[in-house]
């Protein structure tokens, strides 16, 4: 099976076809600029088509036992684990990911693929007390009907499955809307898979589109109940906004600025090994990316020499090739976009102690320091490979620097002593922070979120449970009640 042939079409109510839209979405390999796979775009009509046919089926799988869904989600992680290797040659062709990145998204995957299996048997209904004499309070936890699930291009693969997947074993339709530069590794090959796994047809549908021709469509449809949206803070705004005018409830994975802390008793090869990787992995299109090390001052010497050392070791290139470190970033507008950013710091009186190279969509790696504290790129997201380094004086004014951002998505912090790195932890406006690690993490039983500007809602385990299913509570009176009117 070629994926980009068979698999570049709208999948709507259990049958692949070509959109009715009057443009096409050319997908392109990042890295040599061979097209893909050309798709016609889904209309406003084509949308409704997917979320009436997900609201259909959906009545019935709910009803469905839930060992039964379970049965599914095994099978779709049999065929994951069957095709793992054309699986990672896909995320290499469509998002230019290495090896090692191909590899990781895939791995996560699986895992979240196996919590899905395991949370298909979780929900479970209680009684509650009541002051009324005679009177039983059930509280009943079910699906919420139909997902809008909206996915990245950085993670496709990973962050649709660890949306859609559970949706599914949760008794929850699922319409995907995965990147128009990622529409078969994050949509496509996502449907064939449960399709393969004996998903009823029209549970799933995919819409590859833009919002060029569907407007709002995707999220003011009446159907969808909860909109899985990850991507930029920008348009993330646009669909909380969207969703609350709709009464539907919106869970948003959005942009991080994540600081990488190294205090005066951390072991330095250990941290910059950390943010060498949280930094640069998948060219730092990583919303949890290390934008911003910050080093103690008593350090920064011996740090930065060896940062330097390692970042310049970095090989970039194809990134097929198994000693590829840093393959392309998306597309062109991205390279320039970072070129901008780069030049606008260097402006602002920024040095560069590695000023990498542009060729293509190829970005290699920039370091740049002595930025002003006033500087604009201190505080927005870089998704790119482009680090600051930043020296502090104590730990309150790493505190400050690290919180100086409207961003709070992921960070972590180096130190001899754990619960020094604890107390330091938890004074950091993020949802998430790591002790002697790095700031890329995804576990499929930890809650998995932001606060401020990067994102509202948690997703993985419990969190997972919550939102994509609904409470509703029944009471039953044994006996009369007595009415005061």
């Amino acid at each position: 099976m070629s994926f980009f042939t068979d698999l570049g079409r709208q999948y709507i109510d259990g049958e692949w076809r070509t959109g009715n839209g009057s443009w096409d979405i050319i997908d392109f390999n990042p890295y040599n600029g061979e097209k893909l796979a050309a798709v016609t775009v889904a209309t406003r009509f084509e949308v409704d088509e997917a979320y009436r046919a997900a609201e259909r089926v959906q009545k019935d799988w709910a009803e469905t036992s839930p060992y039964a869904r379970r049965a599914v989600i095994e099978r779709a992680l049999r065929i994951t684990e069957e095709r793992e290797d054309e699986i990672a040659e896909a995320i290499i062709d469509e998002l230019g990911g290495t090896w090692l990145k191909a590899r990781y998204e895939v791995h996560l995957a699986k895992e979240f693929l196996r919590e899905a299996i395991h949370l298909a048997l979780i929900p479970e209904g209680r009684i509650i007390a009541s002051p009324t004499a005679g009177k039983e309070n059930r509280l009943y936890r079910n699906p919420v009907g139909v997902v809008g699930v909206i996915s990245p291009f950085n993670f496709p693969f990973l962050v649709t499955m660890k949306s859609v997947a559970p949706a599914l074993a949760l008794g929850n339709g699922v319409v995907i809307k995965p990147n128009q530069n990622t529409p078969v590794v994050g949509g496509g090959l996502i449907a064939k898979i449960f399709e393969d796994a004996g998903l009823p047809p029209g549970l799933l549908n995919v819409l590859i589109t833009d919002i060029a021709e569907i407007g709002d469509a995707l999220i003011e449809h009446p159907v969808p109940k909860v909109i899985s949206f990850a991507g930029s803070d920008r348009v993330g705004r646009h669909v909380g906004a969207v969703t609350a005018t709709h009464f539907k409830k919106a869970i948003l994975e959005l942009s991080g600025n994540s600081a990488l802390v190294v205090l005066d008793d951390a072991d330095v090869d250990y941290a910059v090994d950390a943010a060498v990787f949280s930094r640069f992995v998948y060219q730092g299109q990583v919303c949890m990316a290390a934008n911003r090390i910050l080093v103690d001052r008593s350090l920064w010497d011996v740090f930065t020499e060896k940062f330097l050392a390692r970042v310049r070791a970095l090989k970039t290139g194809d990134p097929r090739d198994p000693e590829t470190d840093l393959g392309p970033v998306i597309n062109e507008f991205q390279a320039e976009a970072l070129g901008t950013l780069v030049q606008q710091a260097l402006d602002e009186g920024a040095t560069a102690l590695i000023h990498g190279r542009t060729i293509g969509n190829l970005v290699e790696p920039t370091v740049l320091t002595g930025l002003p504290a006033d500087s604009p790129i201190l505080r927005q997201e870089i998704f790119g490979p482009v680090v600051l380094l930043v020296p502090f004086e104590d730990e309150a004014h790493a505190v400050r620097i690290a919180n100086d951002t409207p961003y709070g998505l992921s960070g972590a912090v180096h130190t001899g002593d754990v619960e020094r790195g604890v107390r330091f932890a938890k004074r950091i406006e993020t949802g998430m922070m790591h002790v002697n690690d790095g700031t890329v993490h995804d576990e499929p039983f930890v809650a998995f979120g932001g606060e401020k500007h990067s994102g509202l809602g948690r997703l993985n385990g419990d969190a997972t449970v919550e939102a994509f299913t609904t409470q509703k509570w029944i009471s039953v009176q044994h006996g009369r009640s007595h009415f005061p009117l």
